[in-house]
């Protein structure tokens, strides 16, 4: 038991890398900064200098926006047709007040979900109450569809609690006898401090907590970290395992919980009816900070010498809220599409995900209109090491129904891996989910610094921070060339991406494989290459995309 104790914090405490990625990395080049960014600056330095465009409207599908942000204030969209505050629909487009956005996991009392169930667990309540009664051997062959999927889902749920209850209780343990050891190494210590020098001084002599204490505190002082005010150190370390101990807690309480009425209780809609539309609230403001680091990877304003610099140099964003902690709802996603494709929105951002799908119909109506209405969707591939085309994550862009003659996907939507900065073998992220059918290209996706809430900035990892980048290169061609339809716009992108001959670490198992084994394009996204491909392609709008500033209630709809 205590060697595994042991093993366990010695490796799964976090001991931190100590490379750093370069300023503003994702926006570099790869020939000239020697990091796999995707030559934004350098496409701002030639290609788009001098060059006039259009400002255009990103719609950022998330967990809210902090509008008041220092370096997003400038590039929030406001809805022209809506006046704040007076509690009247003024552009009668079916919301109050929605003056920077919609959102639609909160209710009318102006109430928000913050902590929600996952799809899974929804799923399981649903069928636990519809098979709750029926003889299971006189099914209808629908229904044995769905008790197959129950008792698939049945069984998940049930390893997974199990799972998280052992390692919560594998953790206290752990906690505590961390906590002990460390406390035998600073009495011994006596006050001097906790120098590597310092600590393989210490005479354990078979003390137990003394002996655990040195090996851990000398793995961590030579991975590079410096703990020699080891009081301060301590308070980290159980802070990181608090933190752990209260996800594993919102998990099994939350997450993991068939009878929540959250929904309920704070939106009061009708959940299962996935057409319902003029629910929600507009308290559109980001406490979370995942939704403004999404925007600030976008459009943060570029050169005003704070912060750092988005993609796109033209755009607004405008925030849709349907992301709570816990899985996002099919008819709260096919809503926030619809919204934003209805306010004016050429490109939207989608940063999340989850394995199951309680309506995907509903979702891909709300996807072929916006695909009706030219507008380029962009969806982040998912962060479980996964391949997509062999394991579900959604949304997507598989249609579920489709007619004999039409296309199995849309064609204004495109899935993004995560790239890491450190590039060879590491080149993508080992989180990142894959798929040579299902993932269109890799985008910078670790280490990307950005917005959050209050003024603030920090490096946050995912494929979330890679969709961005994507949304963002393809809302400065939309922006500089605005006669380009989502289509080719699309594949304008996949067309102009770095080619990568050397191999690469598949995420999950390690094995090198080649870009095009595991992506559709066998590329990273390159806005220099992209912008250029652009400007020698005929658009095939028979409008230009209407400026942000020329957008009024009358011509919303029409764009």
């Amino acid at each position: 038991m205590l060697k595994k104790i042991f093993i366990y914090f010695l490796i799964a405490l976090p001991i931190f890398s100590f490379a750093q990625a370069p300023d503003n990395w994702f926006n570099l080049d790869p020939n000239t900064d020697k990091v796999d960014g995707v030559s934004t600056e350098k496409a701002y330095n030639s290609l788009l200098k001098g060059k006039k465009s259009t400002t255009i409207v990103v719609a950022v599908i998330d967990s809210g926006v902090d509008y008041d942000h220092e370096d997003l204030k400038d590039v929030i969209w406001k809805n022209p047709g809506e006046i704040a505050g007076n509690n009247i629909d003024d552009d009668h487009n079916g919301y109050i007040d929605d003056v920077y956005g919609w959102n639609y996991i909160g209710g009318k009392d102006g109430k928000v979900i913050t902590k929600e169930t996952s799809e899974k667990t929804r799923l399981y309540a649903k069928f636990e109450q519809e098979f709750k009664n029926k003889d299971v051997n006189k099914l209808s062959k629908k229904e044995k569809k769905e008790y197959a999927l129950f008792t698939k889902i049945k069984k998940e749920i049930d390893e997974e609690r199990a799972n998280l209850t052992a390692q919560s209780e594998e953790l206290n343990f752990t906690k505590t006898f961390l906590v002990n050891s460390i406390d035998a190494i600073l009495k011994s210590l006596n006050g001097k401090l906790a120098t590597k020098e310092n600590i393989e001084a210490i005479k354990d002599e078979g003390d137990m907590n003394l002996n655990i204490g040195k090996q851990y505190l000398t793995k961590i002082i030579e991975s590079g970290e410096n703990i020699e005010h080891l009081d301060s150190f301590k308070t980290v370390v159980i802070q990181s395992i608090d933190e752990q101990l209260k996800e594993y807690k919102n998990k099994l309480e939350d997450e993991m919980n068939p009878y929540s009425t959250v929904r309920k209780d704070i939106v009061g809609d009708d959940p299962n009816n996935s057409y319902e539309r003029n629910y929600g609230n507009n308290k559109t403001m980001d406490y979370n900070g995942h939704g403004t680091h999404v925007s600030g990877i976008i459009a943060a304003v570029r050169n005003n010498k704070i912060g750092i610099s988005g993609v796109a140099d033209n755009v607004k964003i405008m925030t849709v809220r349907c992301v709570p902690d816990g899985d996002e709802r099919d008819k709260d996603v096919a809503n926030s599409i619809i919204y934003a494709v209805d306010n004016g929105a050429s490109v939207i951002n989608m940063s999340f995900g989850k394995g199951y799908s309680w309506d995907k119909t509903a979702v891909d109506k709300a996807v072929k209109y916006a695909q009706e209405k030219d507008v380029l969707l962009v969806h982040a591939a998912g962060n479980s090491n996964e391949n997509n085309d062999d394991s579900d994550n959604f949304p997507n862009d598989r249609k579920e129904k489709r007619g004999w003659f039409s296309s199995k996907n849309f064609k204004n939507w495109i899935e993004v891996g995560a790239l890491n900065w450190q590039g060879g073998e590491e080149l993508v992220a080992p989180f990142s989910n894959y798929g040579k059918d299902q993932v269109d290209l890799f985008s910078p996706g670790v280490d990307i610094t950005s917005t959050i809430p209050n003024n603030k900035y920090a490096s946050f990892d995912g494929t979330s921070m890679a969709s961005p980048v994507v949304a963002g290169v393809a809302a400065l061609i939309r922006s500089y060339y605005p006669t380009l339809t989502a289509e080719q716009v699309k594949s304008i992108l996949l067309k102009s991406v770095n080619k990568k001959n050397q191999k690469v670490k598949r995420p999950g198992d390690g094995t090198l494989v080649s870009l095009s084994d595991i992506s559709v394009t066998g590329g990273t996204i390159n806005a220099f290459e992209a912008l250029k491909l652009a400007a020698n392609t005929k658009g095939k709008r028979k409008t230009a995309l209407k400026s942000y500033d020329s957008l009024t209630t009358k011509t919303l709809k029409k764009v």
